[in-house]
């Protein structure tokens, strides 16, 4: 096939994506999806779910865990345990053994037909403000069973030949909280898909069905041998790390990510080998998780590389049986995708800087500051469940500082905006800012996590938060200090508590004029703090970032109205190398 061909339907099949992640945004109810982004869209293959293309405005996460789900419903196709596809048809399915996250991330997958026959999978994944559980919002931080987090449903149909299934839609309505504003969700995840099926007809009528197989195949084994040179340019050997998650919310210790990456050859392999047990808490991940956290980590580095499932042939991930990243039912999972998934790509960051230190930044935030609340709203006379994300500072590398309030490290969801939240609910953001002198100290330093407080204004309600990175900042590399570790506070009464957990707690209740105050965890520091240039150090200071003491203490640079002395610094920075 001539380059030329190719790179057009390599680019129509991305953009088919992205037409189905904005038609879904647009489309959708909840903030989450409408001003969050929190969805991915995705083309995948028929004969075995892998993937094809991808949305540039997805997450990632569930793009890599998608490639599962759809291999599981393949499978159970094949078996008779789930009716075979037609024309029209949509299954709905949020199992997280079943190649998902956790039950607030619900996939559709709508089979695309050529000629009668099956050409390939269109799916996505949308994420639910409620699926049921022990709390709204489904973050449940003491869940020690995965009933207890809400409706988990295997592959059904929940479109057939084009026509929703009243039946299974009232079964889910029944088990969700708020369940009449979730049909908006649902047609408009529908309609994504819908999107994606009348571009990909439009190309199928363009090239034909041949000429298009011939590409995708080009596509994914152009993918691998990129992948493959990328990986040839570090040196042979083995990397070690470790990363940390504060607790799974019931056991008060901290769950142990021990990674080893070996290249040989072309190829990397991941070994888990040393991490903790199956944990009693919600922050088990299950095998599609962990797998796509890798990818996702590896992508991080490698930005240029195309997605698809050629880039993820080179990499061997060995599956961690008898651990935590590999959770079996009954397992809770609440915490995989949003909180455990960013431990495994820190993990996969901080073995990778050994072999490319110009290439891989220190550890950034790495949580989604899951926070939920609901109750009723006297005002309106109704019940609301309200999901928070927010950002964190991302870690320094080695030519710049850290991102000040970026996304997550699995997507690129964003904070919804408060004048958004303020209107849905019955809440007050009292702050929303930058949170100063957050990011670890380094020739680079990481950027700066956030600090809110959001107060409830009326009625009663229950909030609850899934977060991380409460008990050990964002780790710094080579010599970088550590970002500041992610605080939550409850203000109630005049009183203010910190939960046991640090970032874990739920079902807390809250009256009007009560208030959470989280601070997000800032960025790692790359590289010896001394060999900051002072200039920089002053600009930090006079924007308010750090204070004169804070210069001193982590970077020996002494400022003096706004300046620096560099007199004293040169004593300072003499002072530390003694």
């Amino acid at each position: 096939m001539d380059a030329l061909t190719l790179a057009v339907i390599q680019a129509a099949l991305t953009q088919i994506c992205n037409e189905m992640d904005l038609a879904f945004s647009r489309a959708a109810f909840s903030p989450v999806i409408a001003e969050a982004d929190d969805r991915s869209d995705g083309i995948y293959a028929a004969e075995d779910g892998a993937l094809i293309a991808q949305g540039e405005g997805g997450l990632p996460v569930f793009v890599g865990a998608m490639q599962h789900s759809a291999g599981h419903i393949i499978r159970l196709i094949r078996e008779g345990a789930v009716a075979a596809p037609e024309p029209g048809d949509v299954y709905i399915v949020n199992d997280p053994y079943l190649g998902g996250t956790h039950l607030m991330d619900v996939r559709f997958a709508r089979p695309f037909f050529v000629d009668g026959a099956l050409f390939c999978w269109l799916q996505n994944t949308g994420h639910w403000p409620d699926t049921g559980g022990m709390v709204p919002g489904g973050f449940s931080a003491h869940a020690t069973e995965v009933e207890q987090e809400g409706l988990r449903l295997p592959p059904v149909k929940l479109f057939k030949r084009g026509e929703i299934d009243r039946e299974i839609l009232s079964i889910i309505q029944s088990n969700i909280r708020v369940a009449d504003q979730r049909i908006g969700d649902i047609k408009a995840q529908a309609a994504a898909l819908l999107v994606g099926e009348r571009r990909l007809s439009e190309i199928v009528a363009r090239y034909g069905a041949a000429t298009l197989k011939q590409a995708i195949a080009l596509i994914r084994e152009r993918a691998a041998d990129r992948m493959r040179a990328e990986i040839r340019r570090m040196p042979e050997a083995t990397w070690s790390a470790e990363a940390f998650v504060d607790s799974d919310g019931v056991v008060d210790e901290p769950l142990r990510i021990a990674l080893a990456v070996t290249r040989v050859g072309d190829t990397l392999t991941f070994d888990f080998t040393g991490s903790s047990k199956p944990c009693a808490g919600p922050m088990n991940s299950v095998w599609a998780t962990t797998f796509s956290a890798v990818c996702l980590g590896v992508k991080h580095i490698f930005p240029d590389v195309p997605i698809n499932a050629g880039t993820f042939a080179p990499l061997n991930i060995l599956r961690p049986e008898g651990t935590f990243l590999d959770a079996r039912y009954p397992r809770p999972v609440s915490g995989c995708a949003a909180e455990v998934s960013q431990r495994i790509a820190e993990a996969v960051f901080l073995c990778l800087v050994q072999a490319l230190p110009d290439e891989v930044t220190a550890a950034p935030a790495g949580t989604s500051g899951n926070f939920a609340m609901g109750g009723t709203d006297p005002a309106r006379d109704a019940s609301y469940v309200m999901y928070q994300i927010t950002g964190g500072g991302y870690g320094g590398n080695a030519r710049e500082d850290g991102l000040s309030n970026g996304c997550s490290t699995i997507g690129i969801s964003k904070t919804a905006p408060v004048e958004v939240m303020e209107q849905y609910y019955p809440i007050l953001f009292t702050r929303f800012a930058l949170r100063e002198a957050s990011g670890g100290a380094g020739l680079h330093r990481g950027g700066f996590g956030v600090h809110y407080e959001v107060a409830l204004l009326r009625g009663e309600a229950r909030a609850s938060f899934v977060m991380d990175h409460g008990r050990f900042g964002p780790p710094g590399v080579l010599g970088g200090a550590d970002g500041a570790p992610n605080e939550v506070r409850i203000h109630r009464s005049g009183t203010t508590t910190i939960p046991l957990h640090l970032s874990k707690d739920q079902g807390i209740a809250l009256a009007p004029g009560d208030r959470v105050e989280v601070r997000t965890p800032g960025g790692g520091g790359y590289g010896d703090p001394f060999a900051r240039d002072p200039l920089l150090v002053a600009r930090d200071v006079r924007r308010g970032y750090y204070d004169v003491a804070q210069a001193a203490a982590l970077w020996g640079v002494a400022i003096r109205d706004g300046a620096v002395d560099t007199a004293a610094t040169a004593t300072l920075r003499r002072g530390r190398a003694a």
